[in-house]
């Protein structure tokens, strides 16, 4: 039976909610949003894919918006939502892109609906909410569902408007179709002809800095694709970053920076793309030098070590645990010295002039640590661990790379 709900227009509040609802429901948010992408992506695998491509932080941040926007209604009915709704625009303008017919976008809004519906049972159980309020509830969110609906078509005909034989459109499309996953062969063949591009074996992927100029597309090679309408716009270039290669980006990225990642394999570009992103946090963090055009080239091994903070969080705490019990002062003094000592193997007094101290200093330190971490330091396997965790302290807690 259809809905005989009318969708809201957008902004209007939510009646008839009161704005105590929203107390109740902002504390259940973070596990609301991740059951919503746990249900979602097993009744919809091809959303899975995206979230395991290089658009994960700007699906997540849709998601989260469009969650949160819901109870910052109730709370507040004339909140801004513009954030929000141009997320769900550049949502309906990825499934025009890939082929997709709306439907699936909404049977996903309406699962996420329905799973936000049990939760706020549950919440009225909780605090012994009345029948009436979560059914209001229920009309409510599912006329927002139908508002989110409208918002997502604006992208979705947007797209489509533009006729199958344009290239440009062509081309986002099947940009969006290698970074997504590996491409079947026969739909890249298909896609490649109507998008007038040759594949080659080799890719380059640039990830640029948000807002793009708008001259920087003018200034592209005809074969370099780019998706430049999303939270973070980059570039695939066809083959590896020749000297003419480069001196386009440099004139084309006049007034942005961007870094630049490694050349892989056709169907390795969501990973050349995620690293050059990730450089892009690091130079944010403090920990990659800022510069115009940065090449994840420069910076593997920082990479590595900051691939998996927790991960390495928690083999630093091991390999250090027998200093870690000391008073901090002390332990950090130890610690520095130790860095230095195992990553440049130097005698004692060059490693005082790095530390700034006397080098009977640093033999006393030496002589603590042995003591304190035994067979660890001769031990080629702790030695070499010992050292990497040292080196990604160091970059995490502000010092630059050796």
């Amino acid at each position: 039976m259809p809905s005989t709900i009318k969708p809201p227009e957008v902004g209007e509040p939510l009646e008839p909610l009161p704005r105590e609802f929203a107390a109740f429901m902002r504390p259940e948010l973070p596990g609301l949003m991740k059951e919503i992408r746990i249900e979602v992506t097993r009744a919809y695998p091809v959303y899975g894919r995206l979230l395991n491509g290089p658009s994960e932080g700007a699906i997540r941040q849709g998601v989260e918006q469009a969650v949160s926007a819901f109870v910052d209604r109730v709370d507040q009915p004339g909140k801004n939502a513009a954030l929000r709704d141009e997320l769900l625009r550049k949502f309906g303008r990825v499934e025009a892109y890939e082929g997709r017919e709306l439907d699936t976008l909404q049977g996903a809004y309406r699962l996420g609906a329905r799973i936000a519906l049990r939760r706020a049972k549950a919440v009225g159980q909780q605090y012994r909410l009345s029948p009436a309020l979560i059914l209001a509830f229920a009309d409510a969110l599912f006329a927002y569902v139908e508002e989110l609906v409208a918002i997502s078509r604006e992208g979705y005909v947007e797209a489509q408007s533009r006729t199958s034989s344009e290239v440009p459109a062509q081309r986002r499309r099947l940009l969006h179709l290698i970074l997504a996953a590996p491409p079947l062969p026969q739909a890249l063949a298909g896609l490649c002809e109507a998008a007038a591009w040759q594949p080659p074996e080799h890719v380059t992927m640039v990830a640029l800095r948000s807002p793009v100029p708008g001259h920087l597309e003018a200034g592209l090679a005809d074969d370099v694709l780019a998706d430049l309408d999303i939270p973070q716009p980059h570039l695939l270039i066809p083959g590896a970053l020749t000297p003419e290669r480069l001196a386009m980006l440099d004139a084309a990225l006049v007034g942005t920076h961007a870094a630049v990642g490694l050349t892989v394999p056709l169907e390795r570009a969501a990973d050349s793309v995620r690293w050059a992103r990730r450089v892009l946090q690091l130079i944010d963090e403090g920990v990659v030098a800022d510069a115009p055009l940065v090449r994840c080239e420069d910076h593997l091994v920082t990479l590595w070590l900051l691939s998996d903070p927790p991960l390495m969080s928690h083999l630093a705490a091991r390999e250090l645990a027998p200093v870690d019990r000391l008073p901090s002062s002390r332990r950090d003094r130890l610690v520095e010295t130790l860095r230095v000592h195992v990553s440049t193997r130097a005698p004692a007094e060059q490693v005082g002039e790095m530390l700034g101290v006397h080098a009977q200093t640093v033999r006393y330190r030496l002589r603590n640590l042995d003591t304190l971490l035994g067979d660890r330091l001769a031990d080629p396997d702790h030695r070499f661990a010992l050292e990497a965790a040292l080196r990604a302290l160091h970059l995490r807690s502000g010092g630059r790379e050796e």
